[in-house]
C-alpha cells in the first residue's frame, strides 16, 4: 500500500528529491545512508519500527462538564479517527494509545513507559486546559502536539507559545482542521528517532507545517471608511466611560485603566436589578428578539424573558453609576447561583446601542472595547477565543456574545440566531452572522506593560460548526501567519475584534498613551 501524499524527497523537511540529494537533511542523513546500501545489506540494518504513544488530553471520553467543545460531547469517534489515520498513514511506526486528564496521570504514563522502548509521543489536546504536554516534553523525547479544532484550542495556543518562547527543540506542533496534516507531521518521527536527534524534531515539523499551510488568498476588502477621533479627544472620551466590573460579591473602587474609571460592584446589585426589572417591558424585548432572529433554537420563552430582564437590570445599574460599560464574571455568577440569567443577550443589546457589555469580567478586553469605541465614535468590539487553522490559513474568533451592528449603532444590521450558551447548552446566547469582505483589526491593550498587541485581517466567512462558542468569525490575517502562534502565553486567549482598518489610528492612540505597538503578524 502506498501512503505517499507528500512530495518526492523528505516528508519531514519538505524538500524535493533533487534538493535532498544535493543538500541532505540533518535529521535524515542516517536514513539516507541506509537507503544507499544494496538491498541485501540493507535488510541487515533496517531499523525496528518507531514506537510511539498517542496521549489524548481530555476530562473523559464523554464530556460531563461545561467546557469546550460542549457538555455531552463524545470524544470516542474523534479518538478512533485520529488513531486510525496515524496508524494507516505512518506504517513505519507502531502506536500505543492512552488518555490523561492532568499532570499526575501523565507522570504515571511516563513512569510506565520507562524501559519499554517508547520513542516519542503524539499529544492531542481535546479539552482546553489539561496540562499533559508539559510532562511529556520533559522526557526529552520527540513530542508532536496537536489541537482538536474548537475543543482544545485555548490551552493549545497558550502552551504552544510557551514552548516557542522557550525554544523547546523536541516539541513540534500542528494546528489544522485536516487530519492529513497531523499524519504528515507524524512522519517526522521515523527519521528523527533513527538519527537519534530529538532536538531536530521541532524544526522538522515546522517545515512540514509551513508546507501544508494554505496559500495567501485575495485580501482585497470592501470599502469601509472609518472616521476616528484624534488621540487627545479619544482620551477625553475614555475618561467619560466608566467600567462596572462584577467579579464576586465585593464592592470597591479600582485604579483607572488608561484613564478609564473602574468600579467593582457585587453580583447582588445586578441580581436585585434583574429581580426589579419591569416584566412587561422584558416581554416586549423578548418579542422583538424572537421576531428579529433568524432562528430561536433550544431557548424557551421563559429564558428569553429572563434574559431581557437581565438586560434591563444591567442598563439600570449602568445608569445608576453613570457608567458606559459593564463586564460580568458570567459563568461564576450563574453557576454560583448569584445571578439567574446569562447576560449574553443583554450584552448583545448593549453593544448594539453604543454601550459596552463584556464577557467574563475581563477588564483588559473591556478597557480595549472602551478605548476603540471612543476612537471610532461607537463601533462595538467583539471579545473572542481565537482558533488557528493552517489548513485554511485562517484565524477564527469564537464566542457566545456578539453584536449585529459591527459598523456602529446607526449602521446596517446583519442576521443573528438565538441559541443556548454553547459549553453547557443552557440559557440564551447569540450566533451573529457577521459580514464578510471587510477589513478587521483585532487587538488588546495591556496597561501593565504599556503595550498594545494587534493584527489585521479580512473577514471571509462565518463557521457554523456546533463545537465551542456560537459566533465564529473566520478571518484571513494579513502578514506572517506563523507569528500568530507566538504571543498567547504573554497575552492570554482573548482578543477583541473591530471592523475597519484601525492600525494607523491605533498607533496614534498608543503614542498618546506612551504605549508600544506589538505586531502579532
Amino acid at each position: 500500500m502506498t501512503h505517499d501524499t507528500g512530495p518526492s524527497g523528505c516528508y519531514c523537511c519538505g524538500v524535493n528529491r533533487r534538493q535532498f540529494l544535493q543538500t541532505g537533511c540533518a535529521a535524515c542523513v542516517g536514513a539516507a545512508g541506509v537507503l544507499s546500501l544494496p538491498a541485501g545489506a540493507r535488510a541487515l540494518v533496517d531499523p525496528a519500527p518507531v514506537r510511539l504513544r498517542i496521549v489524548y488530553a481530555l476530562h473523559a471520553e464523554q464530556q460531563a462538564v461545561p467546557d469546550w467543545p460542549n457538555l455531552g460531547f463524545d470524544f470516542r469517534p474523534v479518538m478512533e479517527r485520529t488513531t486510525r489515520a496515524l496508524t494507516e498513514g505512518c506504517p513505519e511506526c507502531t502506536f500505543e494509545v492512552s488518555m490523561a486528564k492532568d499532570a499526575e496521570e501523565t507522570a504515571a504514563i511516563v513512569a510506565a513507559d520507562e524501559g519499554t522502548g517508547i520513542d516519542g509521543y503524539v499529544v492531542c489536546q481535546l479539552n482546553c486546559w489539561n496540562r499533559i504536554v508539559q510532562t511529556l516534553a520533559e522526557t526529552g523525547k520527540p513530542v508532536l502536539y496537536s489541537d482538536f479544532t474548537y475543543a482544545g484550542s485555548g490551552g493549545f495556543l497558550v502552551y504552544t507559545a510557551a514552548f516557542l518562547r522557550a525554544g523547546t527543540p523536541n516539541v513540534g506542533f500542528v494546528s489544522s482542521s485536516r487530519l492529513e496534516d497531523l499524519v504528515a507531521a507524524a512522519r517526522c518521527f521515523e527519521p528523527v528517532v533513527q538519527s537519534g536527534r530529538s532536538g531536530n524534531f521541532a524544526s522538522a515539523v515546522t517545515r512540514v507545517r509551513r508546507q501544508g499551510t494554505a496559500a495567501v488568498g485575495d485580501l482585497t476588502c470592501l470599502a469601509d471608511p472609518v472616521t476616528t477621533l484624534d488621540p487627545s479627544r479619544t482620551l477625553r472620551e475614555m475618561r467619560r466611560a466608566p467600567i462596572l466590573a462584577v467579579r464576586d460579591q465585593q464592592a470597591r473602587t479600582a485604579e483607572p485603566i488608561m484613564g478609564i474609571p473602574v468600579e467593582f460592584i457585587p453580583f447582588a446589585e445586578v441580581n436585585a436589578a434583574w429581580e426589579d426589572a419591569d416584566r412587561a417591558a422584558a416581554a416586549e424585548i423578548a418579542d422583538r428578539w424572537a421576531s428579529d432572529a433568524m432562528v430561536v433554537r433550544g431557548v424557551s420563552r421563559e429564558t428569553l424573558e429572563t434574559s431581557a430582564a437581565m438586560y434591563l437590570g444591567m442598563k439600570e445599574v449602568l445608569g445608576r453609576h453613570g457608567a458606559r460599560a459593564i463586564t460580568i464574571n458570567c459563568l461564576g455568577g450563574f453557576y454560583g447561583g448569584h445571578i439567574h440569567a446569562y447576560p449574553c443577550l443583554g450584552f448583545h443589546e448593549l453593544n448594539n446601542e453604543g454601550l459596552i457589555g463584556a464577557c467574563e469580567c475581563d477588564l483588559r478586553s473591556t478597557s480595549t472595547m472602551v478605548a476603540v469605541n471612543a476612537l471610532t465614535g461607537g463601533r462595538p468590539g467583539y471579545i473572542s477565543d481565537p482558533v488557528l487553522d493552517t489548513a485554511r490559513r485562517r484565524i477564527i474568533y469564537a464566542h457566545c456574545v456578539a453584536t449585529n451592528r459591527v459598523f456602529g449603532p446607526d449602521g446596517p444590521v446583519n442576521p443573528f440566531e438565538i441559541l443556548t450558551h454553547s459549553e453547557d447548552r443552557q440559557g440564551a446566547s447569540v450566533r451573529s452572522i457577521l459580514p464578510a469582505g471587510y477589513m478587521t483589526t483585532s487587538l488588546e491593550f495591556m496597561p501593565e506593560r504599556q503595550e498594545v498587541l494587534l493584527h489585521a485581517g479580512k473577514a471571509v466567512a462565518n463557521d457554523p460548526d456546533d463545537r465551542a462558542c456560537r459566533t465564529k468569525l473566520v478571518v484571513e490575517p494579513i502578514g506572517d501567519f506563523e507569528k500568530l502562534f507566538t504571543m498567547w502565553d504573554r497575552w492570554g486567549w482573548h482578543r477583541v475584534t473591530f471592523y475597519g482598518d484601525l492600525r494607523e489610528p491605533l498607533a496614534g492612540l498608543a503614542d498618546a498613551l506612551g504605549y508600544t505597538v506589538v505586531r502579532e503578524t
